[in-house]
């Protein structure tokens, strides 16, 4: 396509070319728009703009989301991927949807810089990413991170993450796989803001998991004791205890995602019970609540292997 062919008519020969309007400078070039021509039209009052370096508007006035959207993409190059609120936005979080800068993650192995209203985010741990029409986005749990990471306010943050649990698009277990496999830069606040949510859902799950086991014929379960061993040394306080067998019951906390520290203290706690000869049965939150009875296979299984063995020496405290 040479100049005469589209310079009468403005840009309607170019259209087709266009992502919602938006295209590359590289493409125009390619179909024969010399550079002058593209300067020409993004002149100041021209019919074009320049978005962003290397893509332009084929109109001039203000752009749409999805426009801008579209340019960061299109900036960003083959294989750039929207997060933050941008994506969520595409997921169709309106409050998200009204916030003017984009995320964009594009590979380590690129090179792009921040510019305008896109900030770039280079990253070896690209997502596998979702198409909304002509936009390519990150998953949610993925998407709301990167938007709690670079949220300075902790009740924006929790408002951002609640919601979307609430909402049922993710879970605290996605959030926390995700704070657990994901950058620690600026995850201070997201991370305690899960922690509180964590904390909810365990207790929650403790509910459920009492109520399961109470539908089992099963030998009799208390909950958060203190267990000793034979010379009164303290082992462990399990959320579920059947002191006829010596079988702990431990519902998973999430705490162990968010530092090594609280990962460390649960395998030490869980190796002293065993050391002690408890058998331990342990499920996520999640667990309880999807897969009811593949939990009730499994302490059937605990206790049954319980009753093969002699009972080791330990108990429980009584409540006084």
């Amino acid at each position: 396509m040479r100049r005469g062919s589209w310079g009468d008519d403005g840009a309607a020969g170019l259209h087709h070319l266009s992502v919602n309007g938006i295209v590359r400078t590289a493409t125009l070039l390619e179909q024969g728009v010399t550079r002058g021509a593209i300067s020409g039209r993004c002149r100041r009052g021209g019919p074009w703009q320049r978005v962003l370096p290397g893509v332009v508007a084929l109109q001039s006035g203000s752009l749409s989301t999805l426009q801008r959207n579209t340019a960061a993409l299109l900036y960003g190059g083959d294989g750039a991927v929207l997060s933050g609120h941008a994506a969520l936005g595409a997921h169709g979080y309106d409050q998200s949807a009204s916030k003017g800068d984009v995320l964009l993650l594009i590979p380590s192995t690129k090179h792009r810089r921040d510019f305008s209203f896109v900030t770039v985010e280079r990253t070896w741990r690209m997502p596998d990413h979702l198409t909304r029409g002509t936009l390519r986005i990150a998953p949610i749990a993925r998407s709301l991170l990167d938007a709690a990471r670079r949220t300075s306010l902790p009740d924006a943050c929790r408002a951002l993450l609640t919601g979307a649990v609430q909402r049922g698009d993710v879970d605290v277990d996605q959030l926390a796989e995700e704070l657990d496999n994901g950058s620690c830069r600026g995850s201070a606040l997201p991370r305690r803001v899960v922690r509180e949510l964590s904390d909810d859902a365990h207790s929650v799950a403790e509910i459920a998991a009492q109520q399961l086991y109470a539908t089992t014929t099963l030998p009799l379960m208390v909950h958060n004791k203190d267990i000793i061993g034979a010379d009164g040394t303290w082992l462990a306080r399990p959320d579920g205890w059947i002191d006829d067998l010596a079988v702990a019951w431990e519902i998973d906390s999430l705490k162990h995602h968010f530092s090594a520290q609280a990962h460390e203290a649960t395998m030490l706690r869980r190796a002293r019970m065993q050391r002690h000869g408890i058998i331990v049965v342990t499920h996520l939150p999640k667990q309880i609540q999807r897969d009811p009875s593949t939990v009730i296979a499994d302490l059937v299984i605990a206790c049954e292997q319980a009753s093969a063995r002699e009972r080791p020496n330990v108990t429980y405290v009584q409540s006084t």
